[in-house]
């Protein structure tokens, strides 16, 4: 009788050990659902009137993924076939204008409104989508890599906006990892990186803690 019972507790352990997993699957660029005609879309953002540009991509992209800084604050990064990085780009600009915009550096580029850091670049997966990542600018701040910003912004102007010392301070603490360098799905684990969470509320999702130091 024992062993009967301790037989069936373990099926239950692997039942339920199954359904974890199933929790954590890698965010996947095949998980894109069948999106609007693009005109439907540009015509959403042309005619917002008031929305924030983060609710109107939180409203036409689909979220592909969470990125939950070890330290605090968010990124939700947003996937599509609809636009190029030089489209959307576009988009934002005509919809609402940035406080500040980079050049096109390594196929992507930063546009920066008021308290979001909106990066856009193709996917590594497939060039055919686009992926939008909107971070908070506490996110920026206490988790991106200084050395990846400058990339698309001066240290003069990074330290103006999370304050004088900024960019010294996280390259002292970059120097012994933890250090975000953007969303990189080609990395993407299964089990949500460290803390083993699930989709869409993981650590560093993506691109490591270290990428991009």
């Amino acid at each position: 009788m024992k062993y009967w019972l301790a037989g069936i507790c373990l099926i239950f352990v692997f039942v339920l050990a199954g359904c974890g997993d199933s929790n954590n699957d890698a965010a996947s660029i095949s998980d894109i659902p069948d999106e609007p005609e693009k005109e439907t879309v540009t015509s959403k953002f042309e005619n917002s009137a008031g929305e924030s540009i983060e609710t109107l991509i939180d409203n036409n992209f689909y979220l592909l993924d969470v990125v939950s800084g070890e330290r605090s604050g968010n990124a939700n990064v947003y996937a599509t076939r609809l636009y190029t990085v030089e489209e959307l780009i576009e988009l934002f600009k005509q919809t609402e204008g940035p406080d500040e915009i980079s050049e096109k550096k390594n196929g992507q580029q930063i546009i920066i409104y008021d308290d979001v850091f909106i990066t856009v670049k193709p996917s590594e997966e497939d060039s055919d989508v686009t992926l939008i990542e909107v971070a908070d600018r506490t996110f920026v701040r206490e988790n991106y890599s200084p050395n990846y910003l400058n990339t698309f912004f001066t240290f003069a102007l990074l330290n103006s906006l999370f304050g004088n010392n900024w960019s010294q301070s996280r390259m002292n603490t970059c120097q012994n990892g933890g250090c975000y360098g953007g969303y990189t799905s080609a990395n993407r684990t299964n089990d949500g990186g460290s803390g083993g969470v699930s989709r869409g509320n993981s650590n560093y999702r993506g691109g490591g803690p270290s990428a991009g130091k």
